[in-house]
């Protein structure tokens, strides 16, 4: 298999930390690549940055656009790839050298059109922080429901920069825009249409972990998209799970309970109001789910204890769980 590999990096002002990004794309021993460095709309001189690393090696392409998100950028690669894979990585992070060799190699025996390498999360000095998403012991072969499964428990990588696809798995795909949380809902689209996705043990992917991150909250009072659109991705899971998976409706009650003490743990107080529908929305499945909250097997007792208190008095429980956060952030810092 020495089909070529369309590597898609989304950019936005990253003049700091894109050139170890794409050097490690460059140094990949699968060497069929081509590198889309997709501009979007950089204010800080990133652009000329992607210019001058294109000169420097004839596998990089740059195009440029007015600012758009992350999936339009990436929307824009996909249209313009003319490999027969794609790859994507965020500008933030970096890559082993092998890593689209073995994820090629997984391929040419692989059930579905997806292969996944494993990751491991870094700070930015390069500090290895706990794994998000436990690697497999060895190459493993996950079905379309055992991954939604893992998703549902939230030991799944729903991240597409993990993942090599067959370009024609894009055919009528794409990122959705103007949302956060884009990768997860992809993902359970098309494991409606393959037997599932191979995963390799082996850490490839280094995701580096940003203070400046996009789910952070700047302020006391603002508050990332991010925690309203888990919630609608995992309306969307149950809606699914009870049309096409209903054993999977245990694991589903837990994932929309879980993504709702999520949102409520993060949400402004000034924001919990009754005006505001999808607070009350939040609250009402809640109060709808408490039997599930108690029985649910897949919950720990901590998740069910905030959920029920969240359930009797969110504003407080808010209060309480700010103080608590204020008061660590404090120690820290002493």
């Amino acid at each position: 298999m020495n089909e070529k590999i369309s590597v898609i990096i989304p950019v936005y002002n990253s003049i700091d930390c894109l050139e170890r990004c794409v050097r490690s794309v460059c140094a990949q021993t699968y060497d069929k690549l081509e590198i889309l460095l997709i501009d979007d709309g950089s204010t800080d001189g990133t652009g000329e940055l992607c210019e001058r690393m294109a000169d420097k090696d004839v596998r990089i392409r740059v195009y440029h656009k007015e600012n758009g998100g992350a999936s339009s950028a990436r929307n824009m690669g996909i249209g313009l790839a003319t490999g027969a894979y794609l790859g994507f990585v965020d500008s933030d992070d970096y890559i082993e050298p092998d890593m689209y060799a073995l994820m090629m190699d997984a391929m040419r025996g692989a059930t579905g059109d997806i292969v996944q390498i494993s990751r491991d999360e870094v700070d930015e000095k390069g500090q290895r922080l706990p794994d998000v998403c436990i690697p497999p012991e060895t190459a493993r072969f996950c079905t379309a429901e055992e991954f939604l499964r893992e998703l549902l428990l939230h030991r799944g990588d729903c991240s597409f920069c993990t993942k090599l696809v067959r370009k024609e798995r894009f055919a009528e795909h794409r990122f959705p825009e103007g949302m956060l949380n884009e990768d997860f809902r992809l993902l359970v689209e098309m494991l409606q249409e393959i037997e599932g996705i191979t995963i390799l043990p082996k850490q490839c992917y280094h995701v580096v972990c940003r203070q400046e991150s996009t789910t952070r909250r700047k302020t006391k009072d603002s508050f990332s998209r991010v925690f309203i659109d888990i919630v609608d991705n995992a309306d969307r899971m149950q809606e699914l799970v009870e049309r096409k998976y209903p054993e999977l409706y245990g694991y589903a009650v837990r994932f929309n309970l879980y993504q709702r003490l999520d949102y409520l743990l993060h949400v402004p107080i000034p924001q919990m109001k009754r005006d505001n529908d999808f607070y009350r929305r939040v609250k009402r499945y809640l109060r709808c789910h408490v039997k599930d909250t108690v029985r649910n097997p897949y919950l720990t007792g901590k998740n069910k204890g905030y959920l029920l208190l969240l359930t009797i008095a969110p504003k407080l429980v808010r209060q309480v769980h700010a103080w608590i956060r204020m008061g660590s952030q404090n120690e820290r810092m002493a």
